[in-house]
């Protein structure tokens, strides 16, 4: 059987505190614990937020495992994507280890060794569209080789993808998002044409079906979303046989489970939606039609596995890997940095430009320049020999000499310095008649303070180191409300609000949040 896993971790370097695994992610085993209690042979990850300049070998270097990994190659540090750190990465057990790997869907940043190739027509994309779509690592593709029970060995190809999100306030990533969804599609249908079974699992970042999101009534054009449009055509459900259009590929899950009600991978963290589980299917297991009939024997969920908004998916296919005998040359081992072999000086060092010459200065040649200074250095030698030996010998100062008046500064300088006062007589020491007699005189003195006055200070006082307001409470459930901060963008960007500190649910469970909302005032 081959077990395959894919999973949205949020973070690869953040502690994984919903697995057994309680090291810390620096742990050199945390990594491996964590994958084998996935149990799976090939272990798909999604938005790891991480480049190769912090990768850490015990993130790299899984023992049991091969890993391969894309990173983000853009330098702006993903400020137009929406998510802040893009990034894939498959890890493969050595029983699995694939006899090709590639990083990217269109071939811009293949190395012609050991590439899996197949790209289709993509004459429709530029070649700076292409690099564009590619370079924030959204998606890295393995191939395998797969024995069936009839002892036919076949070609399996696992596209690791992590699709774009498309944000309401930047139309540009929607379009970005339909450009890479059609690059998927043409890379996964050309794969299947030149006799490859294909699987692409991962983040797709659509619900599909109203069934896959808690709330499909209350979202204006469901059916109309231009990303369920595009699964539409990608995808084929089962007794669609004498529909106009068949799609190629098939959803694993639903394939097995057609009427699986709240069968979510996607919660909000915020409103604490996992609790009632209020979310969404954003994550998928799909295969070719043949190969989701023929061989799969299970799809599934894990939402029990905690330390991502997200939970596991996988699927169970009744064929058995042929692992190669050496790991493809994108495998993470065989990087400079984890290979152990010795880097030049040279991979460090990048040309930089010229700084524009300033004005009545040329350039020389070294040479020309350490000859000019030579004279330099053996005139300043000589002047100061000629000053040691002809003037006379300077005696060493005495520390007071530093404290005392300068004669030279009452004659250049016409300001006068001011003098002290001179000291008056000293005067006897009162007796204890005398001062009791002027403390009675102060008293008498003071001006008594008003009772409007001690009552402001004392309310001021008071309204300090009372604490803050108690938090009011909610309409629904009259409990205590929590604080929330506007974080969009808009007239109320940074306003603080009240509402209701239950986990957000469906509007039928009275458990759930209820719609209490108040602003705050400010302080």
């Amino acid at each position: 059987m081959l077990r395959v896993v894919s999973w949205n971790i949020n973070g690869i370097r953040s502690p994984l505190q919903g697995l057994a695994c309680q090291e810390p992610s620096s742990c050199p085993t945390a990594l491996r614990r964590v994958l084998d209690e996935l149990d799976a042979d090939i272990v798909c990850l999604q938005e790891t937020k991480v480049t190769r300049d912090v990768l850490t070998e015990p993130l790299a270097i899984v023992e049991g495992y091969n890993s391969y990994f894309s990173f983000s190659r853009s330098r702006s540090g993903y400020s137009e994507c929406s998510c802040p750190s893009p990034g894939v990465a498959t890890f493969c057990k050595d029983s699995a280890t694939p006899v090709a790997a590639e990083e990217g869907l269109s071939g811009v940043f293949a190395t012609l060794n050991g590439d899996i190739g197949c790209y289709g027509n993509m004459d429709e994309f530029t070649q700076e569209e292409l690099r564009v779509l590619d370079s924030e690592g959204r998606a890295l593709l393995t191939q395998h080789k797969i024995r069936t029970l009839e002892g036919k060995e076949k070609t399996l190809t696992l596209i690791n993808v992590y699709c774009p999100h498309a944000d309401p306030g930047k139309p540009e990533r929607l379009t970005f998002k339909m450009r890479f969804y059609r690059l998927l599609q043409m890379r996964a249908e050309a794969l299947l044409a030149a006799g490859s079974h294909v699987i692409i699992l991962g983040d797709l970042n659509t619900a599909h079906r109203p069934i896959d999101h808690c709330d499909a009534s209350s979202l204006e054009c469901f059916e109309e979303d231009p990303g369920r449009k595009w699964m539409d055509g990608l995808l084929s459900n089962p007794g669609d046989e004498a529909g106009p259009h068949i799609g190629l590929f098939m959803d694993s899950y639903r394939y097995l489970h057609p009427k699986q009600q709240r069968a979510f991978t996607c919660w909000s963290v915020v409103s604490g939606a996992r609790h009632l589980n209020y979310g969404s299917r954003l994550d998928y297991v799909l295969g070719d039609r043949a190969l989701v009939i023929d061989t799969f024997q299970a799809s599934f969920l894990l939402p029990e596995v905690m330390g991502s908004d997200h939970c596991p998916v996988g699927a169970v296919l009744n064929v058995s890997c042929v692992p190669a005998k050496q790991c493809p040359a994108l495998c993470t081992r065989f990087l400079p940095e984890f290979a152990g072999t010795q880097l030049k000086i040279l991979r460090f060092l990048v040309p930089l430009e010229q700084e524009p010459v300033r004005e009545q200065q040329v350039l020389q040649p070294s040479h020309q320049i350490q000859a000019q200074r030579q004279p330099r250095k053996a005139f300043m030698h000589s002047t100061r020999l000629r000053k040691s030996q002809g003037g006379p010998k300077r005696k060493q100062k005495n520390l007071m000499s530093y404290f005392q008046p300068s004669s030279s500064l009452s004659q250049t300088s016409g300001v006068e310095l001011p003098t002290l006062p001179l000291v008056g007589p000293l005067t006897t020491p009162k007796t204890a008649e005398e001062v009791a007699t002027a403390t009675m005189l102060e008293e008498k003195n003071k001006v008594p303070e008003s009772k409007d006055e001690k009552g402001e200070r004392t309310a001021f006082w008071k309204s300090m180191l009372s604490g803050p307001s108690p938090m009011p409470l909610c309409g629904g459930h009259r409990e205590p409300c929590v604080m929330r901060t506007v974080k969009k963008t808009g007239p109320n960007f940074g306003r603080q609000f009240y509402m209701c500190a239950r986990p957000r649910g469906p509007p039928s469970d009275p458990s759930s949040r209820c719609n209490f909302f108040l602003w705050s005032r400010p302080s």
